[in-house]
């Protein structure tokens, strides 16, 4: 996920205790647990969020 984001311009914005918090603009954020493993339906509303298109191989 973290490579994705960066591809698509997002950069980490802060470190909280549990999430990292990532963002593309002042206006676009989103906070990114720190799991091995994140599922497809979090993974779509991240990218929602940020307004980028998902993974590819993402059903």
């Amino acid at each position: 996920m973290e490579r994705h984001l960066r591809a698509q311009g997002a950069r980490p914005l802060r470190e909280g205790a549990n999430h990292s918090f990532w963002g593309i603009d002042a206006e676009r954020s989103s906070a990114i647990p720190r799991h091995r493993e994140i599922g497809i339906g979090l993974t779509r509303k991240i990218c929602k969020d940020l307004g980028i298109p998902p993974p590819t191989g993402s059903r």
